[in-house]
């Protein structure tokens, strides 16, 4: 099992920028792939972002470009950098682990409005 608590979510205006952080209460190395996802009011759980172990990334269409995940193995930790930010981004943010697909933190809300 592992736990996952995200952080960094705030209220900012389109075109501002965040930083998540996802800390994992394992090591994330052992763990694997791990990736960012969002959910917005009425709609499905997204992927957004997805890193390797090795540090391979892939992202969604519409966040290509603007936001970008990383990882700090020492720190257990997953970040997603969000840049150019829109209202389109408005959602809870969730991180994940590829290897335990059921387990979900709480989420960070972003919001993205002027």
């Amino acid at each position: 099992q592992v736990q996952l608590v995200e952080s960094g979510g705030d209220l900012v205006q389109p075109g501002g920028s965040l930083r998540l952080s996802c800390v994992a209460s394992r090591n994330i190395f052992a763990i694997g792939a791990m990736g960012w996802y969002r959910q917005a009011p009425g709609n499905e759980r997204e992927l957004v972002a997805h890193i390797t172990r090795g540090g391979s990334t892939d992202y969604a269409d519409s966040v290509k470009g603007r936001f970008t995940i990383s990882r700090d193995n020492a720190k257990n930790t997953v970040y997603l950098q969000m840049n150019s930010l829109k209202p389109e981004d408005t959602a809870v943010y969730y991180c994940n682990a590829d290897r335990y697909p059921t387990h979900w933190g709480q989420g960070t809300q972003v919001t993205v409005s002027s």
